[in-house]
C-alpha cells in the first residue's frame, strides 16, 4: 500500500477559506479520480517559524503505478486550482510513503 502525503502550510488570512475548500471540495475531487481508496487529514502540531498552520492529507493507493497515473492525468489540474485560489498564501510539499505494516 502506498500513502501519498501532502503537507501544506496555510497563511492565517486564508485559513478558514482553505479549510472549507479542502474538506468540501479538494479532497473529494482527488478521491473522485478513482486512484485512491481513502484519505485522512491531520493537523501538524509544530509551530512554524513562517507562521500559519500546517496540515497533512494522506491519500491511500494500491501502487506506485497508480500514483504515477494520478500525477500524469489528474495532479496538474487539481494543483492549479489550489494555486489559483491561494497563491503564495499556501506552501505544499509531497511525500510518497510505503506502508510496511500496521500494528
Amino acid at each position: 500500500m502506498i500513502l501519498y502525503n501532502v503537507t501544506t502550510n496555510i497563511h492565517e488570512s486564508v485559513h478558514d477559506l482553505w479549510m472549507n475548500w479542502m474538506q468540501s471540495k479538494h479532497i473529494k475531487d482527488v478521491l473522485a479520480t478513482g486512484k485512491f481508496t481513502s484519505a485522512r487529514m491531520v493537523r501538524v502540531l509544530v509551530e512554524e517559524e513562517m507562521g500559519g498552520k500546517t496540515y497533512a492529507v494522506q491519500y491511500t493507493t494500491d501502487s506506485l503505478e497508480t500514483l504515477q497515473k494520478y500525477y500524469d492525468e489528474d495532479a496538474p489540474k487539481l494543483r492549479e486550482e489550489g494555486a489559483m485560489l491561494f497563491g503564495d498564501k499556501m506552501v505544499a510539499f509531497r511525500t510518497e510513503l510505503e506502508l510496511i505494516r500496521e500494528f
